[in-house]
């Protein structure tokens, strides 16, 4: 993923993988009326968050905006560049929100009318709240927002359950709460559909967090109170009894000793889950309604009650909101889909969205200077960040957002999102989004990334489709003035540093256009603030697509067929350029967007044909691979001449006419090269609608090492003022060769100033895998901040990137070091961050020097193919001596399931219908697995993982519950690892597509749980010098010196069987990681973990098959008994599984199992098992009537079983030792074990039964309370023996009451006397036995002694998290 846009300012550094996000920002909040005396400036630092998309944090996509520190827009040149800056009052306020910089303040000025009306935008980002500032109307009265959608998915809530109200007006919530439902709202059907969310499954990380804190504020006091009380009572029996010898008096101290250890426990281990909210929604005759209970946000009894709501219909239809409480502030929007069975409540994943959709469009009449760029225009949000995720956009969010900007008919389409791709201008969402452009002729602009300053780092889809508008972020002067409150702002304007640069792997020049890409914007009401700076090229896009929208806004009030192809033929032939070298068009694309320009363009040529260029180019000779560009990045491809055969295709809108359009279509094009010597092509070329190739040849021979950049442009021959109908980039890298053994490469004496960034560019050596590096500075006073990163392009890879921010305080040396691949061209781009060092006027000195270390093998992924053979590696040094010291573990497990069920569905819904009409389907799999131990896992699908954008595939979403239906973990196609407890677990994953087909063939899926193997269960591997060393034990290899030129081979040695963590069923792999080399500046103890040396590679091993059972298959000795003794038994076990299998639902079935009971008894009298199976059957009953009777009986049946069994016998066989070997008696001794268990089952059930007996009676065994709620059933009177207690007393000879299975009747014993604090400890130290899955019924008991207590806090506590433990059925996808 790319680090599009951390989703807050970010003040540290966005990098990838190992170093905090590159960003800084400052927050805005001010008052009504802006003045300058009411602004606050404040800066926050915000850690990059689990699953939010810094890309820095997470290889993953991400809303693209990445702040930083920085600089601001001028009025100088259009451009922004600027000698003498100052700034007042109104330039400051400007500054915060740039418009002179692309023209758009220029142009509104000279067209008011023309300032986005008419123009609707879709916003695909993380959510636009409706409540925000400057974004309720347009600047011409019209509602801002037409509609609110969450695309993912994330905030439906399931309402398919229907209840009919009561003859008080109350319904049942799906929750388990009583609803009053208000009289007056219209409800035709009498119909209520309800359902319910844990509302912190709506809020975004931050606010969670924020509403934790002040939670558990007002949980602690009243817990605090608690304390207090129990610690009272405590005290008072202390003084009452100073001495504690009797044994009742010492339980009940105990008890009040508990209850006080359990209040300051359950401080320990405060977990909030969050509130429920409870959902209704009804059909009140002309449209669906919705109405929430939020009781449990509020803090006053009577605040949140259903009736009191003011009920939604769907956003689009009355454009409504609601906001939750006052505490959270938190605004959404309700929409009702599939008639009434699913509620979607839309709130945001982020502010990015609403920050983003500020940019384009905010309308603030008290202060115009803070508008955004498009006051008038409108906008629908189009959620795609998912919050489930963190905000991670989804395939499903991209699917809808796209069929929803069609269905409202949206001029335009804003993206800040995107991520590394592995395969350019191609994918299911590119195929959408090139109907979007070309058939429904939207304008779609996205960002280019913030994975700068390299080249190559623009990402999908806006840097790598050809049909989006990409836009890389530009900083003014004014800006960095102004919003970023720098010393000394720049002269002139530049490109953020981390903005991402082109060109694409296929070589399209990857960056459109630059726009600012910073601004102080509205941001969502949850954050207690009005507007907060972000920056990013999540912030040039929404700058450059409010600017599209002027234009666009302009073009329809004149009549000028608005087209996507004419916008962008446009704003790209009027951009200002930003740089004066070529190459620059890398970093900015044809320049800084100028809103005026393009009017004045499509006013001269806006009835031209209305037409795209599509180039195709191969290297002549050769069909494949396609191209977009010419890109010549190694070292063969720059020494010598090659020809290009170039495809140039007019590409219509769908709906163009033949005869009208295509046939009449013929352009005379002039081709002209930017170099002549270096690129020459045919000087003209006839177009007709049919396209035309021609050839071009390219010679590099004769430039120096470094980047060359060229174009060749087609210009109109009869209208050569339209500037280039189409361009073909041509980038050429000349890479310095590496010819000093040892290979080493310096780059002395680099002068650096702020923003300045230095390319090298190395042909890295056959048989380089690492890089150590040094890098050292001097002459600069204050601190420096520099980017430093290393890129290779490797064929149907993703760009390997390598990045580090540094920051020197003082001059000093640093040392790196990095995996490479030997052949391929690595860039070096080192950066000084834009705004550092700004105010001093010394530049930085920078020494950088390379050295190249590598250990060529002959297996760079090692598989172990179960064996007990040993692998042979054969290794050496091809560059310069090496110290050869191989490491290998294996750390984590995989294990292969399919699917145990599948499920295909049409997805009913409008929002899941194509624009063509087809209705997208899903394909829900299940798979089962266990964890013996609790684990860190996560699912792998290796088909459909890490890849959102270049992938045919529309979507995936996996959720993992256990079996009382708890969700533990979801995830997309980048899965996480989660921590599980040990269980059994259902995967159930999630697929859509509108190809049945595709769908069908995925039925027998094949996915992976990876599980990480605990660090005692971490296998390390071992070397030997011989190929018998794995079984001789001798010869171990530890470590050599590998001389050029000279092979070495060794032995990796599989695991030992023994060394086989537990559950690793064969076929399952074990994986993990080898190293060969270590770094020359690792300690002694360096390079041991293969990880954590800068280069390793992939290490499986395959489980083979279990070792048989020695004894397996052994022939059981004959017994002594008869055929007719043995048919005999056999018999009788059939008809007792026959009673067993019976159902006993209805009377009748009742009847004839009590027949078939009382026959066996009498055919088989004092039969221990038939005993125990009738006691079984009348415990399975449901439909009981008179439950005393009941519960009689089940004690009689019991007390047969107890009557049956000789307990002397039983007593005597187990205080005698049995021989484990020998099997008769081994024998004996289960069938006693299942005779001592069918005892001590008869024995609990019938004291259940008693205390079931007891409660319905409603006796209360026992003595008085011996203290304030405390009974102790010792106190007994003689005449009245307590029969409880005294079959709890045989209970305990034969059972561990403490245990799982028999702890709960320890529990009631404890409650019975009156002993609750002690009944809560023993309880909580059965939930915490993880030996069984959570039980229900014993945190139902848990809630009723807390409610006994009096302890509301907790009792309140608990059963919001019975929604989380033991919800009714899993939530939607």
């Amino acid at each position: 993923m790319q680090c599009h846009c951390p989703l807050f300012n970010v003040s540290s550094t966005c990098r990838a993988q190992t170093t905090p996000s590159r960003a800084s920002a400052s927050s805005f909040s001010t008052r009504s009326t802006l003045t300058l005396s009411s602004l606050l400036i404040t800066t926050k630092k915000l850690r990059p968050k689990r699953r939010l998309k810094f890309r820095c944090k997470l290889n993953k996509s991400m809303p693209l905006s990445s702040s930083t520190g920085g600089a601001g827009g001028g009025d100088g040149d259009g451009n922004g560049s600027l000698r003498r800056f100052k700034l007042n009052e109104s330039t400051f306020l400007a500054s915060l929100m740039p418009k002179k910089e692309i023209g758009a303040d220029r142009f509104v000025e000279a067209n008011p009318q023309f300032d986005g009306r008419g123009v609707v935008i879709a916003i695909f980002d993380s959510g636009v709240d409706p409540a925000a500032a400057g974004l309720q109307v347009t600047s011409d009265g019209k509602p801002k927002i037409l509609d609110v959608i969450d695309c993912t998915g994330s905030g439906d809530i399931d309402t398919s359950t229907v209840v009919k109200a009561d003859s008080d007006g109350c319904i049942r919530g799906a929750s388990g709460a009583t609803l009053v439902v208000n009289s007056s709202w219209k409800n035709p059907s009498g119909e209520w559909h309800v359902g319910y969310k844990l509302v912190y499954e709506l809020f975004t990380e931050s606010l969670t967090s924020r509403l934790k804190s002040e939670r558990k504020k007002k949980w602690e006091e009243k817990n605090q109170e608690a304390i207090a009380k129990a610690v009272k009572h405590l005290d008072e029996f202390n003084q009452k009894h100073k001495k504690v010898e009797d044994g009742k008096l010492k339980r009940v101290r105990e008890d009040l000793q508990n209850r006080v250890d359990i209040l300051r426990k359950q401080a320990e281990s405060y977990d909030d889950k969050g509130p429920v909210v409870d959902a209704v929604v009804w059909h009140d005759g002309e449209v669906w309604r919705v109405a929430l209970d939020t009781q449990s946000l509020e803090d006053e009894p009577d605040h949140g009650k259903l009736a009191d709501f003011a009920p939604l219909t769907n956003y689009k239809t009355e454009r409504k909101y609601g906001v939750f409480s006052k505490l959270d502030a938190c605004t959404f929007v309700a929409n009702v889909y599939d008639e009434g069975n699913v509620l979607s409540i839309v709130t945001d994943s982020s502010p990015h969205g609403t920050h983003v959709a500020g940019i384009a469009t905010a309308f603030n009449p008290e202060e115009p200077l803070l508008n955004g760029i498009a006051p008038g225009a409108q906008l629908i949000s189009c959620k795609i960040g998912d919050t489930r995720l963190g905000s991670m956009e989804t395939g499903t969010g991209l699917t809808r957002a796209f069929i929803a900007a069609v269905e409202h008919k949206c001029d335009l389409i804003n993206m800040s999102y995107g991520e590394p791709t592995l395969l350019p201008d191609y994918g299911r969402f590119i195929d959408l989004v090139n109907e979007a452009v070309n058939k429904h002729r939207l304008v779609f602009v996205s960002s280019a990334g913030n994975s700068g300053p390299a080249l190559n780092t623009v990402g999908a889809p806006g840097g790598t489709s050809s049909s989006i508008i990409a836009v890389g972020a530009y900083v003014s002067p004014a800006m960095a003035a102004g919003a970023h409150c720098v010393v000394e702002p720049p002269s002139e304007g530049l490109e953020y540093t981390w903005s991402s640069r082109g060109p694409t792997a296929d070589g399209d020049l990857g960056v459109c256009i630059s726009a600012p890409g910073g601004a102080v914007a509205p941001v969502s009401t949850w954050t207690l603030q009005r507007r907060m700076l972000m920056n990013g090229t999540s912030m040039a896009s929404p700058s450059a697509c409010g600017g599209i929208a002027l234009l666009v806004s302009a073009m329809k009030a004149n009549a000028i067929p608005v087209s996507p192809y004419t916008v962008r033929k446009a704003v790209e032939n009027t951009s200002v350029p930003i740089g004066a070298l070529a190459e620059d068009k890398l970093s900015t694309g044809h320049g800084l967007l100028q809103v005026d320009k393009a009017y004045e363009y499509v006013q001269q040529y806006g009835n031209v044909p209305c037409v795209s260029y599509q180039i195709k180019i191969n290297q002549s000779g050769k069909l494949t691979p396609t191209y977009r560009g010419i890109y010549l990045r190694d070292a063969g491809a720059s020494q010598q001449s090659t020809e290009w055969t170039v495809q140039v295709e007019p590409k219509f809108h769908e709906d163009a006419s033949n005869l009208e359009e295509l046939v009449p279509f013929e352009e005379c094009i002039e081709l002209h090269s930017t170099d002549k010597a270096v690129l020459r092509a045919p000087e003209y070329l006839l177009l007709t609608h049919n396209g035309r190739s021609f050839n071009v040849v390219v010679d590099p021979t004769n430039l120096e090492d470094g980047l060359h950049y060229y174009e060749i442009c087609g210009i109109d021959c009869k209208a050569p003022g339209r500037g280039p109908l189409f361009r073909i980039p041509v980038t050429i890298i000349k890479p310095t060769a590496v010819v000093k053994r040892p290979p080493l490469v310096s780059f002395s004496r680099m002068s650096f100033l702020p923003g300045q960034i230095e390319r090298r560019f190395i042909e890295v050596p056959l048989g380089a895998t690492w890089v150590e590096a040094t890098m050292r500075t001097s002459g600069f006073d204050t601190t420096r901040r520099f980017f430093v990163d290393t890129v290779q392009v490797c064929p149907l890879q993703r760009p390997l990137k390598w990045e580090n921010v540094v920051t020197f305080s003082s001059p000093v040396s640093k040392n790196f070091a990095f995996p490479v691949v030997g052949g391929q061209t690595m860039e070096l781009a080192i950066a000084q961050f834009w705004s550092s060092g700004m105010g001093s006027h010394e530049t930085t000195i920078v020494d950088f020097e390379i050295e190249f270390h590598g250990i060529a093998v002959n297996k760079d992924e090692v598989l172990l193919d179960g064996s007990e053979a040993p692998v042979r590696i054969d290794a050496e040094a091809l560059l310069t001596s090496e110290r050869l010291a191989p490491a290998a573990v294996l750390n984590k497990i995989r294990v292969p399931c399919r699917p145990i069920e599948t499920k295909l569905t049409v997805l009913p819904t409008n929002r899941d219908k194509l624009p063509s009409g087809k209705q997208i389907l899903a394909l829900t799999l299940t798979y089962k697995f266990k964890l013996e131990d609790g684990a860190e896992v996560k699912p792998q699908i290796p088909l459909l993982n890490n890849r959102i954008y270049d992938t045919k595939f529309e979507s995936q979403f996996y959720m993992i519950s256990d079996t009382n239906k708890r969700v533990y973990a979801q995830g997309d196609v980048y899965p996480d690892y989660s921590k599980l407890p040990k269980g059994d677990y259902n995967l159930q994953l999630y697929l859509r597509h509108d190809n049945v087909q595709y769908l069908e063939k995925m039925k027998q899926l094949v996915l992976f749980i990876e599980r990480k193997l605990e660090e005692k269960d971490v296998i390390r591997l071992s070397f030997f010098s011989q190929p018998d060393g794995p079984i001789m034990g001798n010869g171990t290899y530890k470590s050599s010196i590998l001389v050029p030129g000279k092979k070495e081979a060794f032995y990796l040695s599989p695991p030992g069987k023994d060394k086989l963590p537990k559950n690793s069923p064969q076929g399952s792999i074990l994986l993990g990681a080898i190293s060969y080399g270590k770094l020359s500046f690792q300690g002694q103890e360096g390079g041991k973990n293969p990880q954590k040396n800068p280069v390793s590679y992939e290490i499986a091993y395959i489980v083979p098959p279990n070792k048989l059972d020695e004894d397996k298959g052994k022939g059981s000795p004959t017994g002594t008994k008869t055929v007719s003794e043995r048919l005999e038994e056999e018999v009788r076990d059939a008809k007792i599984k026959v009673l067993g299998s019976l159902k006993q639902e209805t009377d009748e079935e009742c009847s004839d199992w009590k027949k078939l009971a009382a026959s066996l008894k009498s055919e088989y009298p004092k039969y221990t098992p038939l005993l125990a199976k009738i006691l079984e059957g009348l415990l399975s009953r449901s439909n009981v009537g008179d439950k005393i009777h009941h519960y009689e009986e089940v004690i009689d049946a019991a007390n047969e079983v107890v009557d049956s069994i000789d307990q002397d016998e039983l007593a005597k066989f187990f205080s005698q030792k049995s021989d484990p070997e020998d099997e008769e008696t081994e024998k004996i001794k289960k069938k006693m074990e299942t005779t001592r268990d069918q005892l001590a089952e008869a024995l609990y059930q019938k004291a259940l039964a008693m205390l079931e007996i007891e409660s319905l009676k409603g006796e209360k065994s026992g003595a008085e309370a011996a203290t304030e709620g405390t009974t102790d059933v010792d106190k007994t009177s003689d005449s009245q023996p307590d029969l409880f207690e005294e079959n709890f007393k045989e209970l305990k000879k034969w059972a561990d009451v403490k245990s799982p299975k028999y702890g709960s009747l320890l529990v009631l014993r404890e409650k019975r006397c009156g002993r609750l604090g002690t009944a809560l400890k023993v309880l909580g130290d059965i939930i915490q036995d993880d030996s069984e899955p959570p039980k229900k019924k014993l945190y139902e008991l848990k809630i009723s002694l807390l409610e006994e207590l009096g302890w509301s806090h907790l009792t309140t506590y608990e059963k919001l998290w019975m929604h989380v433990r033991f919800p009714p059925s899993l939530p939607l996808f």
